[in-house]
């Protein structure tokens, strides 16, 4: 479940697709903030690879990632085989062939801060990020990197960070490394 919510940050991410920042004021992140508060439906490609440490061999996996606001999150995962993970207003809904399994995400109390900064970057809040995560931001709207790494010592047992690198309005690169050592890396492709 935790990497399907990280990977569904990381759509969050992604929906900025072409926004206009012209009269956003501000430094750059302040800028990107205001990029991805604007974006209302977001559609991309992505290719994944997980390093877990029950596995010899990474995992790779490639499919579509999709948003519409407020907050429909959808990761499709078509290679190697069909799944989807879909968080729709607070539920969370898994499906590997045909098996289903729905979550309420207030049963989770522990992934609340997560999907508290899915919602905040949605929303383009920087403030609730900040109260979430230490922010280290570097470069500029051309090319930027963002570090979120957790501040609630809960979140932080499962999550060391997660590092987002983009070009202006579009993330193009997630890696989350997880505090047991696991790791992925995904590579986004907007199509829009």
């Amino acid at each position: 479940m935790l990497a399907a919510l990280v990977s569904l940050l990381a759509l969050v991410c992604m929906a900025a697709g072409a926004a206009d920042d012209s009269g956003a004021g501000g430094d750059a992140f302040g800028r990107l903030m205001a990029l991805l508060a604007q974006r209302r439906h977001g559609l991309a490609d992505f290719e994944e690879t997980q390093y877990l440490s029950a596995l010899k061999r990474p995992t790779h996996s490639s499919g579509v990632l999709s948003y519409d606001a407020p907050d429909h999150l959808e990761q499709r995962t078509l290679k190697p085989r069909p799944q989807s993970v879909v968080l729709d207003h607070g539920t969370l809904t898994m499906q590997i062939g045909t098996h289903q399994r729905t979550l309420n995400l207030q049963d989770y109390p522990q992934f609340a801060p997560l999907i508290d900064s899915v919602r905040a970057t949605l929303a383009g809040d920087r403030s609730a990020l900040e109260q979430r995560f230490q922010i280290d931001f570097e470069g500029d709207l051309e090319h930027w990197r963002l570090q979120l790494r957790p501040l609630e010592p809960k979140l932080a047992a499962i999550v060391q960070h997660i590092r987002l690198s983009g070009e202006r309005d579009a993330v193009l690169q997630v890696e989350v490394q997880q505090s047991d050592g696991d790791h992925s890396l995904m590579s986004i492709t907007p199509r829009e």
